[in-house]
C-alpha cells in the first residue's frame, strides 16, 4: 500500500508544479493583493506541502489511513480554492474547512 501512496504523492506533486506554472503565467492581474491570486497561491502552497506529506505518509505505520486523509483534505481544501480563484464562484468554499481538518487528521494519522 505504501507504493500506491508514493505514486499518488508523485502525481500530486507533478500536478502542483503544473498548476503553479499555470498560476505564474495564467493570471492577467498578478497584483499580490488580488483576492483570486491570493486564493490560487494559497491552494498551490498547500497542494505542494501536502504532496510532500504524502511521501511521508507512505512510510508511516498506516499509509492508507494517513494518505486517504491527506488526499481527501487536499481535494476539499485546495480544490475549492483553485475553483474560486479561477471562476470567482465561492460555491464550493464551505468544503475548505473540512478539508483543513482532514489534512490535520492526515498529519496526526502518521503517528499511528
Amino acid at each position: 500500500m505504501s507504493a500506491l501512496v508514493r505514486r499518488v504523492a508523485a502525481l500530486s506533486g507533478a500536478s502542483a508544479v503544473g498548476l503553479g506554472a499555470y498560476g505564474a503565467h495564467g493570471f492577467k492581474n498578478k497584483d499580490p493583493d488580488d483576492y483570486q491570486f491570493v486564493l490560487y497561491e494559497t491552494a498551490n502552497k498547500y497542494h505542494f506541502y501536502h504532496s510532500l506529506a504524502l511521501l511521508g505518509a507512505a512510510h508511516c505505520g498506516r499509509p492508507i489511513v494517513a494518505g486517504t486523509l491527506l488526499i481527501a483534505g487536499m481535494g476539499m481544501f485546495c480544490g475549492p480554492l483553485y475553483h474560486q480563484a479561477l471562476t470567482k464562484d465561492p460555491g464550493l468554499s464551505k468544503l475548505a474547512p473540512m478539508g483543513g481538518m482532514a489534512m490535520i487528521a492526515g498529519w496526526l494519522a502518521m503517528i499511528l
